[in-house]
């Protein structure tokens, strides 16, 4: 286990930065479980975070505060979305062994608004 792993272990939440086509940075607070040292996180299918991964797959990720002040050093990572229903299924059933209660209480709210998710699949870059 790298050190960036060890940063992210044992933490609840995970700033991401995505970019725009000019490059600026976008940083959004999430939800997140690992699996293997790959990072997955389940969000809103056509959320502004998927719009910016589908034109570049880069990313910075760092764990953070449910505010998204960051707890550690941001790291270099790719990203990518994954439409697959087991995938899914697997990633969704790790968050609610996580988040337990309050994963349930998200998910109700969701369906009573019809959200529709996607998965990203988030590997860290080599040092």
């Amino acid at each position: 286990m790298s050190t960036n792993d060890n940063q992210l272990q044992n933490q609840n939440y995970l700033n991401i930065e995505t970019f725009r086509i000019n490059g600026l940075g976008v940083k959004t607070p999430v939800w997140f479980v690992m699996d293997n040292q790959v990072i997955y996180v389940r969000t809103v299918e056509n959320s502004g975070k998927i719009k910016r991964i589908r034109n570049s797959n880069k990313v910075q990720v760092a764990p953070c505060k449910m505010d998204g002040t960051p707890l550690g050093s941001w790291i270099p990572a790719r990203a990518k979305e994954i439409k697959d229903p087991e995938t899914d299924k697997y990633v969704d059933n790790l968050l609610g062994k996580k988040y337990g209660f309050q994963k349930k209480l998200f998910a109700w709210m969701s369906r009573r608004r019809g959200d529709r998710y996607t998965v990203l699949k988030i590997e860290l870059s080599s040092n």
